[in-house]
């Protein structure tokens, strides 16, 4: 299989309440492709695909496997799987994560879940699962006690370990129009209602943000540049900050009335000036088709 050396497969395992999924979520921050309570027995049809069908050049050849004591007997095939990967050649990693007893006692108090192996008391669950994971953990490439860590200590140690390099925030620019409501998924709203409309001009009405006639009529009013200057020293500000504390995606929604000429000519305009800024952006117009549907009806 030679072609498991361009693949990076970390196996995410270890006792249930030690932050799992918290891993699993970090690692496809990271771009890795994550699979949830896996069968250990699918391992080896897995690896054949992945060694046969590699993505293209542009994507991501990492993948992480979630597999723990929740896939009952399934789980107990674990061993032979990895017995396979090292007959087989294809590298891997485990990353085995656990706790203090008192700590998962504590944190299954907190959530009220069950035990996969609790009987009279989530202790006894917790140390039947240790005594079957004892020789898993041997294996481990990587143990992370997460006892005294937070979600946010946690996810920076396994951008340490896995990342191959600090990930960029990904930043969506997004125009909108207050008329078709907010978007639900934006973390800061602009509101560019203050701007002089192109939607006045009859000249320019017909248009969008994306023509040059209205980007340049919004561009070159003295409050259009104004508010740039100023923005754009609020983002620079806010972005290291959100970086730093862990945030892997911001959404920027720039709003006027219809989402046609104002929001689609600033939110161009900033994804442009963020790339400068050598940020990951993305820039999408929510409303401009419907706006311009709209008006031609």
């Amino acid at each position: 299989m030679d072609k498991g050396e361009e693949w990076r497969l970390v196996i995410v395992t270890g006792l249930s309440g030690a932050g799992k999924t918290q891993a699993i979520r970090s690692l496809e921050d990271l771009g890795f492709f994550c699979i949830d309570n896996l069968p250990p027995s699918l391992v080896p049809g897995l690896v054949e695909l992945l060694s046969k069908q590699g993505p293209g050049p542009e994507e991501n050849k990492k993948v992480a496997l979630v597999m723990d004591i929740r896939g009952g007997k399934f789980f107990e095939g674990l061993e032979e799987a990895l017995d396979y990967l090292d007959e087989q050649g294809f590298p891997y990693e485990i990353l085995f994560l656990e706790a203090s007893d008192e700590v998962l006692v504590r944190r299954y108090k907190e959530t009220r879940r069950r035990h996969p192996l609790a009987g009279e008391s989530i202790l006894e669950g917790i140390l039947e699962e240790r005594r079957r994971l004892e020789s898993i953990k041997e294996r481990a490439s990587k143990v992370i006690d997460t006892s005294e860590l937070t979600p946010r200590q946690l996810k920076e140690e396994i951008a340490e370990l896995f990342g191959a390099q600090r990930q960029k925030l990904t930043v969506t620019v997004v125009s909108f129009g207050y008329k078709y409501g907010l978007p639900l998924d934006a973390d800061l709203v602009m509101d560019v209602r203050f701007l002089p409309n192109p939607y006045y001009n009859p000249a320019l009405r017909p248009f969008t943000g994306h023509d040059r006639c209205v980007a340049d009529f919004v561009l070159s009013s003295p409050a259009t540049q104004e508010f740039l200057h100023k923005f754009m020293d609020l983002l620079r500000f806010l972005i290291p900050s959100y970086i730093k504390e862990g945030k892997s995606h911001l959404v920027i929604a720039i709003g006027c009335t219809g989402g046609q000429h104002r929001s689609v000519t600033l939110a161009n305009k900033i994804g442009e000036l963020l790339k400068h800024e050598d940020f990951r952006v993305i820039v999408k117009h929510r409303d401009v088709v419907r706006a311009s549907s709209s008006r031609r009806r």
